[in-house]
């Protein structure tokens, strides 16, 4: 566990090394980032560092253009809410996902109120999050789905339309020059957000470095093993082009690994039992997108659709306004592919590199009764231009390709887990934490950043059980969910955002 001495600054070490860090965050993405700022908040004198291989943190999956930068708040997102053998629909999971994002956004907003993350619309917006259907299976299945959500209260402001002027006014670009006798129906949430996760992952960074962390950029860990004393030796390695590109070792009482696809690979050389079996599937997209002003300012929300038979969640098509760094844009997709790297700029032997004995019946396993799913991704891969932009007309009848571009999205690596008889595939996060709580790492894709917060409050339950209860007046002050409580709406970061706004037309 990591230390409890009260400050733990002055220690020593017998042969001369300095004394191990407190936290070693490897990984500059938003689940790094979340952590950091929580454990600045929680125990400002501990030391942390955080290691990151590219030249600068959230370039992978938290980087804005490698998703789709919806908060994921299952407002619009069919997958999380399955239809029974019944009929009924089941509403679970998107009661959790929504809840999960909530306390996200209560974080979020403490930290702005303590000056600590810019107010105003850097990295979140305001934008309604839609369900568009067509046919009329489809507008059955979401008139059963939108009666059983908005019988809960977090979903008491959905919205339910057939009529095609309503959907109209709500998302024009959906209705023009569509055929008038196809029956169509749509859901809208009005509150839903964009979240801009590269602008939120860099100021969380920065506020954690301007509280005392320590961030090393193009710096890899290599090779990780536990000391008798249950610290971390950590081998690091400096990718700077004018660096001494020699190893050095870093000592740590606690690891998180939030390297994203490159989390199993570095989990599987810590030699835990608890990352024996798990196994990662890549799967790579793309998006169109347009800046064109005459096309964005006609579509401002995010529109999901329903996913192909065979078709992953992370592929559900959707039609989404994008808010980034200032600019606002439209994205389609995705358009699954498949690659054997496990980060975009990742290497070609990554899958290779991540087999062991333990994980490769569940691979195999995986591959047998996931059929569908590699008909799907081939079918994807030798997509011609024209098959995309076909897709792209199912939801938006007026597009032209002049207007959108092709850009490469981030890599993904589902999870593959080991169970009896063989494996599974995960389409979900799964948080690995070592026995003795000194290490953890996160493996998985969606919903992933949306519900950072919820992950890493998972994480200090389970790798701090002996300081947890010390730190929940903390944590609820931060987030009065977890207590319980009632978020105060009158102060809430949507208002922080308005007035900010305001105050910018103002001036």
């Amino acid at each position: 566990m990591p230390s409890q001495d009260p400050n733990p600054r002055d220690i020593a070490t017998d042969d001369g090394r300095d004394a191990p860090l407190d936290v070693v965050l490897i990984g500059g993405g938003v689940m790094s980032a979340t952590l950091a700022s929580l454990l600045r908040s929680l125990e400002p004198t501990w030391r942390i560092e955080i290691h990151e291989r590219r030249d600068g943190v959230a370039q992978e999956s938290s980087n804005p253009w490698n998703n789709a930068g919806t908060g994921h708040a299952a407002l619009c997102e069919l997958n999380y809410t399955p239809q029974r053998p019944d009929g009924s629909i089941d509403i679970t999971k998107a009661v959790t996902i929504n809840e999960q994002f909530e306390l996200s956004r209560e974080l979020w907003h403490h930290l702005a109120g303590q000056g600590r993350l810019p107010v105003g619309t850097e990295f979140v917006s305001t934008t309604p999050h839609m369900t568009f259907v067509r046919g009329e299976e489809g507008v059955d299945y979401l008139r059963r789905r939108f009666e059983a959500l908005r019988a809960h209260p977090l979903f008491s402001d959905l919205e339910f339309s057939t009529d095609p002027d309503q959907i109209a006014q709500w998302a024009p670009l959906l209705m023009a020059d569509r055929d008038p006798a196809e029956p169509v129906a749509a859901t809208r949430a009005a509150g839903g957000t964009d979240v801009d996760f590269g602008a939120l992952t860099r100021a969380m960074v920065q506020d954690a470095v301007d509280h005392g962390a320590t961030l090393h950029l193009e710096s890899e860990v290599t090779r990780l093993r536990q000391r008798r004393d249950g610290t971390w030796r950590l081998t690091v390695r400096d990718r700077r082009w004018n660096g001494r590109r020699r190893a050095r070792t870093v000592d740590a009482r606690f690891v998180f690994i939030g390297a994203g696809g490159g989390a199993l690979g570095l989990l599987q050389k810590s030699g835990i039992p608890e990352a024996k079996g798990y196994g990662g599937f890549p799967i790579s997209g793309q998006f169109l997108r347009t800046t064109n002003p005459a096309v964005v300012r006609e579509h401002h929300a995010k529109v999901y659709g329903r996913a192909e038979i065979g078709a992953p969640p992370m592929s559900v098509p959707h039609l989404d306004t994008r808010v980034v760094e200032g600019q606002t844009a439209l994205m389609f997709g995705p358009y699954a592919g498949w690659s054997m790297k496990f980060l975009k700029h990742g290497s070609w032997l990554d899958l290779v590199r991540s087999i062991r004995p333990g994980n490769l019946v569940p691979m195999l396993s995986v591959g047998l009764r996931n059929l569908d799913l590699l008909r799907y991704l081939i079918g994807e891969v030798t997509a011609s231009s024209q098959d995309r932009f076909r897709t792209l007309r199912q939801f938006m009848p007026t597009a032209r390709p002049g207007d959108w571009e092709l850009i490469t999205a981030g890599q993904r690596v589902q999870v593959i887990k080991k169970v009896r008889g063989g494996g599974v595939l995960e389409f979900g996060t799964e948080l690995v934490t070592s026995a003795d709580g000194t290490i953890a790492g996160l493996l998985g894709a969606s919903p992933g950043a949306s519900t950072a917060v919820a992950t890493m409050v998972d994480l200090l339950e389970r790798c701090f059980a002996d300081r947890v209860e010390a730190w929940r007046p903390a944590l609820r002050e931060m987030m009065p969910s977890l207590g319980g409580g009632t978020w105060d709406e009158s102060f809430e970061l949507d208002r922080l955002v308005d007035e900010a706004v305001t105050a910018d037309h103002s001036a």
